[in-house]
């Protein structure tokens, strides 16, 4: 963590928050909270971390860079 201001820590949660807001939170009116944290986890799962590219990881899917991860500890 760097000193206060400092807009670099906060960089990659701010890209998925605004992701997020943009591709389903502003297109979306929920009836209770409940269904929202159960679309917003739906489109984690099945939109952002299998398909989206993420340049803090090499341009790989998390899901890609998690499997990569598991199989070098299996194989260690």
């Amino acid at each position: 963590m760097g000193r206060t201001g400092i807009c670099y820590d906060n960089a990659m949660a701010e890209s998925f928050f605004a992701a997020l807001k943009n591709e389903l939170c502003n297109r979306t009116v929920y009836p209770t909270r409940a269904a929202a944290m159960k679309d917003i986890a739906r489109y984690i799962e099945t939109r952002y971390n299998p398909r989206r590219l993420h340049s803090a990881i090499g341009y790989r899917p998390p899901n890609g860079v998690h499997d990569a991860y598991r199989t070098q500890q299996m194989a260690a």
